[in-house]
């Protein structure tokens, strides 16, 4: 920034104090620190807001890059393919046991992953409570109804002895 030395800081000092007087001098110094660490802050967030905006550019180069080499590398294997499978069918077009009827594979399938169709299961958790009868549940202690909080606690208080 501004290169101030020790004996222009001290210059700057005295006519501030004669100017503006030693009663408001502390005020000023306080509103012009607060100003320039406002303008400090601005000026970082700018900094890092451009620095943001290259690493993004970058990244959008970097990105078309990679798309163009996958685009590159998949019609390479897909001519490739399509030579290993033209050499195939003369090499076995001579063959008894070859059928040149046969569909050649799907190529665009290799590499994905088949998974099984998802199936529902069939469980459902309010049918198979209901589906126990209610002497069962009685007998079992399991819950028929809900408690509320102070029905609770006369239900599990401890008996008082009998005197």
């Amino acid at each position: 920034m501004i290169d101030l030395g020790i004996s222009k800081l001290a210059l700057i000092g005295v006519v501030a104090l004669v100017v503006i007087g030693p009663e408001r001098l502390p005020r000023v110094a306080r509103t012009v620190g607060a100003l320039l660490g406002r303008a400090q802050r601005y000026v970082a967030e700018v900094k890092a807001e451009v620095n943001r905006t290259i690493e993004l550019e970058e990244l959008k180069r970097m990105k078309e890059s990679v798309e163009r080499t996958a685009r590159e590398v998949e019609s390479q294997v897909g001519s490739a393919a399509a030579d290993f499978e033209r050499e195939w069918s003369e090499v076995t077009a001579g063959l008894p046991g070859s059928t040149a009827s046969a569909p050649a594979p799907d190529l665009s399938s290799i590499g994905t992953p088949l998974y099984p169709q998802y199936r529902r299961p069939k469980k459902n958790f309010r049918l198979k409570r209901q589906a126990i009868p209610q002497w069962y549940k009685a007998r079992a202690g399991l819950r028929s109804r809900a408690l509320s909080g102070a029905a609770r606690v006369a239900r599990y208080r401890p008996k008082l002895p009998s005197r």
